[in-house]
Formats: structure tokens, sequence, C-alpha cells
């Protein structure tokens, strides 16, 4: 018989120093085996304010992990010191808000969180 798994799939930058914050974070909080991830320089800014066939790409990638991997957890993260969207943490906030509704108008079957890592390297809940 073949063990089931859980997973979560976290949009997130490529910056490396937030991929295992995020990762442990999403396993702890939310008890997942795995955490597929989907990875663009300033994702937060992509999702809430960008070209809408990459959004559609993004869109697509998700819609995998959750259909052959039963994702039930979508997080979207920004991060302090984004080289890809060198805006204030407020301007972040908002484009994270802003991911997060958009990801919701995905119609997925999954809770939809917005996370964003601080200057520690900590995680902290903004939706």
């Amino acid at each position: 018989m073949t063990e089931k798994h859980t997973f979560a799939t976290a949009l997130n930058c490529i910056d490396g120093r937030v991929q295992k914050p995020v990762t442990e974070w999403i396993k702890n909080r939310f008890n997942a085996d795995f955490v597929d991830t989907i990875t663009e320089p300033g994702i937060d800014k992509i999702i809430s304010h960008g070209d809408r066939d990459f959004v559609n790409e993004l869109k697509r990638f998700v819609g995998i992990s959750v259909k052959a991997h039963g994702s039930k957890v979508i997080v979207v993260v920004g991060h302090y010191g984004c080289a890809a969207d060198p805006v204030l943490k407020e301007e972040h906030f908002e484009q994270i808000r802003g991911s997060v509704e958009k990801v919701k108008s995905w119609g997925y079957e999954a809770t939809v969180v917005g996370l964003w890592i601080n200057r520690q390297w900590q995680v902290e809940v903004v939706c």
C-alpha cells in the first residue's frame, strides 16, 4: 500500500534566505509532509500587479500542486530585503493581501495565507 502524504504550496521569492523559514513554518502550522514551492523574484508584486499571462502560468503551476498532490494550503510570501521588489514593508503587505485575494479568486479548494518574512528571517502572518 502507498503511504498518503500531505502537501502545501508556497508561492515564494527566489531568495534562498526565505525558503527554509517558510517551509518549516508551513510544515509545522499545517502538518504538511511536503511543500511544493513555486518561486519568482518579487512574487507578491507579480501576483498582485503582474502581467496577466504570467500570473496565469503561476495559477497553472498551483493547479498542478492542488490537483496532483492534493495541496490544501497555498501560501503567498513577501520578504524583507527583496531585491526584485525593493519597497517599504507596508507596500509589501498591500501586495501580499492583494495576492491572497487573487489566489482565492482562482477557486481552488484550499486555505490561502499571506506571509511576511522579517529582517530576522522569521515568519509573520499578514492575512
